[in-house]
């Protein structure tokens, strides 16, 4: 999950390094607005005018959908972002996603979360989450996670859920999720799914020993160029990695939303189906275990958790 990597930049290099920054640079500047006016204000009109900005994104790209992921590295933080359109009317998604037991459903699906529990006292609500390194491990070495959870804003248009922990899972801090969707015409909502994480340089080397064995080869979303034979280059390394954790988590959301039109007894199995067909449109960055084998792993922590020992 983590990634550390040194650069030495030789005289030949500088210029090239020196009109890349502009690049960067100017891209977030263009940005801004939009972003800025989200950040400020979290509201419907906020996340709208995201979506305009993004307009062009969302019409054109490699999901053959309206999504849009982008991903950044500050040095000491990951932030994975999945912004889109989705077929559902805002207010069966607000009505959805407001209670923490939904939550724990929608993060059973990920491959990496063993249990989760809803735990109330006088201090809120949170989710208690046992997660392991690799979704088959067994329950015995999940580490916990408790999320605060919270409803932060709901109104007729507008819905922002918040989760977050000071300590985050493997070593990593300030672990924060968050959630905003608004309506859209046409019987549509635009939902913006963030994930972020703080990192420190112990746990960016574990990453990049990880990265470098048994990480080898796996990418994320974000285009960076076209290899020699005209096939995408993707990014690779700490931010292919939050792009894909990201999106997981995005289409368990969205999975979720999905099973909500068979009876409850049915929905489990709908919400397994729906995001395994969802992950499996994306192999290059996606795909981790058979069919079979996910549906096993994931029968048995539904067991666990509906008959706890």
């Amino acid at each position: 999950m983590w990634f550390a990597h040194t650069f030495e930049v030789s005289a030949k290099h500088w210029l090239r390094c020196l009109l890349l920054a502009v690049l960067l640079v100017s891209a977030s500047v263009l940005l801004l607005p939009a972003y800025a006016a989200l950040a400020q204000a979290p509201s419907a009109e906020g996340l709208r005018a995201v979506r305009e900005s993004l307009r062009e994104s969302l019409a054109h790209n490699q999901f053959q959908r309206p999504i849009h992921l982008e991903s950044s590295d500050n040095g000491k933080g990951l932030k994975g972002d999945v912004y889109a359109e989705i077929n559902y009317p805002f207010a069966a998604v607000s009505k959805a996603l407001d209670e923490p037991a939904d939550w724990c459903d929608i993060m059973l699906s990920h491959l990496n979360t063993k249990q989760c529990h809803v735990s109330k006292d006088e201090t809120g609500t949170a989710l208690l989450l046992r997660m392991v390194r690799k979704f088959d491990h067994p329950i015995e070495q999940a580490i916990d996670l408790a999320l605060r959870y919270r409803v932060t804003a709901a109104t007729p248009d507008y819905l922002q859920v918040e989760l977050d922990s000071a300590q985050g899972p493997f070593g990593t801090s300030n672990y924060r999720i968050l959630l905003q969707a608004t309506a859209l015409a046409g019987g549509r909502s635009f939902l913006h799914f963030s994930y972020a994480y703080d990192t420190t340089s112990l746990t960016r080397l574990v990453t990049q020993a990880y990265l470098a064995t048994f990480g080898r080869g796996k990418v994320g979303f974000t285009v960076l160029g076209q290899h020699s034979d005209g096939t995408p280059d993707y990014i690779g390394g700490i931010r292919g990695l939050v792009e894909r954790n990201a999106m997981r988590y995005f289409l368990a959301v969205e999975a979720y939303l999905a099973a909500l039109d068979v009876a409850p007894a049915e929905q489990f199995e709908k919400r397994l189906d729906k995001w395994f067909g969802a992950v499996e449109r994306f192999p290059r960055q996606l795909h981790d275990v058979e069919r079979g084998r996910y549906l096993e792993v994931k029968r048995a922590d539904r067991q666990r958790q509906l008959n706890p020992p």
